[in-house]
């Protein structure tokens, strides 16, 4: 803190003046020398999804560039705004905050940073001539730029009580019994790491392809497990000696969230994405977690339904955009546009989606 005296004032009449905020871009390999130093400063990260630690995963997994808007005052860190930038020969350039995970945007020591964050990432934007900027958040950000939003998912969210015990007896007697039904099939529950990664794989892949998407590469979450060890692991369950669900969970200090799961559709009879996901909030309790984050839905559909059942509640996700070319639904799934590739890609042989999808979803942000 130093001390200004202005005109008229005597050195009784002093005025507290605040060391300004320095605001830079971290790039390329420095944001991984630094991740270490930020995780540090930030003291505690409550939900996996505001991890550093993702940069890292999205650089070696994906490809992408990370960047990171760092602020401080008098070498003190007050804000961060990590991004990573995603390029396509097919799609063009984008600034994500961040690919993959359904929440990050700044990270606020000091609320009054979040402009010149924002300011950062447009100017960056613009450098780096992307088609636009995309700051993925759970409340509106007020700037400027940001003219274009996309609020037509929500996260869904349940708090969890101390013990499995507890959680069973908070269900409804359906979902209660739709469980005993599963969980007398006896399925073989694995979890792992590395070791489990290409039967988590076999199933994930398929439920891309045949939900006409193209898959993330098996590199991708062999880099997320790497970077978060210890915080991430697989969940594969078999059926009379068949893979038959699997998901990846990622803990946080308090919060486990589950960026990917899928089933297969074939043994839907079995109730095995019932007893997967039984034996996920089961595993995030025996963490002593407090939240366990199923991830995002649109309102009203299947997959919310499904969530809400457990008891899930839905919270805010606000997507935000600065765009320097076209229309950010232009890259949106639900766009008519992708409806023929869609119905292609479903029908693909599964040796070829999953050749060719890699190369093609590293370029959608």
């Amino acid at each position: 803190m130093t001390l200004a005296v202005g005109p008229g004032l005597s050195m009784l009449d002093t005025v507290a003046v605040a060391p300004p905020i320095a605001v830079e871009v971290v790039r390329g390999s420095e944001v991984a020398h630094r991740v270490a130093q930020w995780q540090r400063e930030l003291l505690a990260v409550d939900h996996p999804a505001h991890d550093l630690r993702w940069l890292s995963a999205l650089r070696r997994g994906l490809g992408h560039v990370p960047l990171v808007i760092e602020a401080r005052q008098a070498e003190r860190l007050v804000g961060l705004l990590p991004l990573a930038l995603v390029k396509s020969p097919w799609f063009g350039r984008f600034l994500v905050s961040l690919p993959y995970v359904n929440s990050a945007g700044p990270i606020l020591l000091d609320a009054n940073v979040e402009s010149g964050l924002i300011d950062g990432a447009t100017r960056l934007a613009d450098e780096l001539k992307v088609r636009y900027l995309e700051l993925r958040s759970e409340r509106e950000l007020v700037h400027r730029e940001l003219a274009e939003k996309n609020t037509s998912k929500v996260h869904m969210r349940l708090t969890l009580p101390p013990t499995a015990e507890a959680l069973m007896a908070s269900f409804k007697s359906k979902l209660r019994s739709q469980l005993k039904g599963a969980l007398k099939q006896e399925f073989d529950i694995r979890w792992g790491s590395h070791d489990l990664l290409c039967d988590f794989y076999r199933v994930f892949s398929r439920n891309m392809r045949d939900l006409g998407t193209p898959v993330y590469p098996p590199g991708f979450f062999a880099a997320i497990l790497d970077e978060f060890a210890g915080d991430a692991e697989l969940c594969v369950l078999r059926w009379k000696g068949k893979v038959a669900a699997a998901a990846l969970l990622v803990h946080g200090q308090s919060v486990t969230e589950v960026p990917s799961a899928s089933s297969l559709r074939s043994l839907n009879s079995t109730g095995v994405n019932m007893a997967m996901y039984w034996h996920l909030l089961v595993r995030a309790i025996e963490r002593g977690q407090q939240t366990f984050d199923f991830g995002r839905s649109t309102e009203g559909s299947g997959t919310y339904k499904f969530k809400a059942q457990w008891g899930a509640e839905p919270s805010p996700a606000v997507w935000q955009y600065y765009v320097r070319k076209g229309s950010a639904r232009a890259m949106r799934p639900d766009n008519g546009q992708f409806g023929l590739a869609i119905r292609i890609w479903q029908q693909l042989p599964l040796w070829l989606a999953n050749a060719v999808g890699p190369a093609i979803v590293r370029g959608i942000p």
